[in-house]
């Protein structure tokens, strides 16, 4: 069946329809990543959005059971120029069309994506509808409202569970919107993993005696989560604090840093990251709308890492506390495992807060 995409500023783009035959609006966004679409599909973080893939041929591997990130995906739409129909890999379950119809997901392919992408590139990112383009016949008018806020609690777990049971150190998980890969790096990494939803209380965190605190990943505009700034402060100030993308931008604004939103945003896995203590370079995944400003950085934060391309804020650590963060996802590793040395830097300062105890104690 055909499709189009309808922009906010007039434009379309014609296409077959893919998924479920249904209405998707959303904000339309880009990622520059030759795989990873099934992690991509079920990253909460893109909520509320449609996902343009440049790549052009996607759904070449399927889908398999193992490599979701979350249970269910949260974007609205999904536009590639192609679309694989027979794909071939021994861990595939199920075609990409398939998948996507039976999570109620609509997709356009067939589309110029290298059009539409320069447009984004160009303007920012952009308000759309994908739609049957029987609708367009019908005369159909077209209003582009804003979209939802407070996306984090309705992405967040709604209540706590164990991810792993048995672990030296004992991390909590704060769910913003997590990648499963998260708790999934800190338990191979030998810790027991406990979620909590995002506007889990402090004194409730506390009863569950972490040596550490992972903040998560997540959807919006990080100033819906304003309210949860004053628990972020007070966990950063109480235990060695590890925080990841939205969980970076949250720890940077409860030390008095503002964010503001990009022209299109970062998302892939190609986006190079210096590290401005070693002044080496990482190859990074990441995926985002939002960066945290330059004016009026606290002066109590340090800004460890930055992006080669724009120079935006990369890394943040707080210059006294065991409270470190970074925008990129490091538990992804998109062929260089390098950024996997955060993980063992947050394991260090739980290991060292946990010496510091037992010598007090003694």
């Amino acid at each position: 069946m055909k499709g189009v995409l309808v922009l906010e500023n007039g434009s379309r783009f014609s296409g077959e329809l893919i998924g479920c035959v249904r209405k998707g609006y959303g904000e339309v966004v880009f990622h520059t990543g030759m795989t990873g679409y099934q992690e991509i599909l079920t990253d909460p973080s893109y909520a509320e959005q449609i996902v343009v893939m440049t790549y052009p041929l996607i759904g070449n591997y399927g889908i398999n059971g193992d490599d979701f990130e979350a249970k269910r995906p949260w974007l609205t739409g999904f536009v590639t120029g192609e679309t694989c129909d027979f794909p071939s890999h021994f861990r595939q379950e199920q075609t990409l069309d398939q998948y996507l119809s039976e999570q109620g997901i609509v997709g356009l392919t067939g589309v110029n994506t290298r059009s539409l992408v320069k447009m984004i590139r160009e303007e920012g990112s952009l308000k759309g509808y994908i739609l049957p383009a029987n609708l367009l016949a019908d005369g159909e008018k077209f209003d582009f409202p804003a979209l939802p806020r407070d996306l984090v609690r309705r992405v967040s777990t709604k209540q706590t569970y164990q991810h792993s049971v048995q672990g030296e150190s004992h991390v909590v998980l704060v769910d913003f919107g997590a990648k499963e890969n998260i708790a999934g790096a800190l338990t191979r990494l030998g810790c027991r993993v406990t979620v909590v939803p995002a506007d889990t209380e402090f004194e409730q965190i506390a009863r569950l005696q972490p040596d550490g605190i992972m903040l998560s990943n997540g959807p919006g505009d990080p100033a819906d989560c304003a309210d949860l700034l004053p628990l972020i402060k007070r966990l950063a100030t109480a235990y060695p604090l590890f925080g990841i993308c939205l969980g970076h931008q949250l720890l940077a604004m409860s030390f008095g840093a503002t964010t503001e939103k990009m022209r299109f945003g970062h998302r892939g896995s190609n986006h190079p990251v210096q590290d401005l203590r070693s002044g080496k370079v990482w190859i990074t995944s990441q995926n985002h709308s939002y960066s945290v400003r330059r004016e009026g950085f606290p002066a109590e934060l340090v800004v460890t890492h930055k992006h080669v391309n724009d120079d935006s804020i990369e890394g943040v650590a707080h210059s006294v506390l065991p409270a470190f963060s970074v925008q990129f996802h490091p538990e992804a590793c998109p062929g260089p495992q390098d950024a996997e040395a955060l993980f063992h830097r947050f394991l260090a300062l739980m290991n060292e807060r946990k010496g510091s105890q037992l010598v007090t104690t003694i």
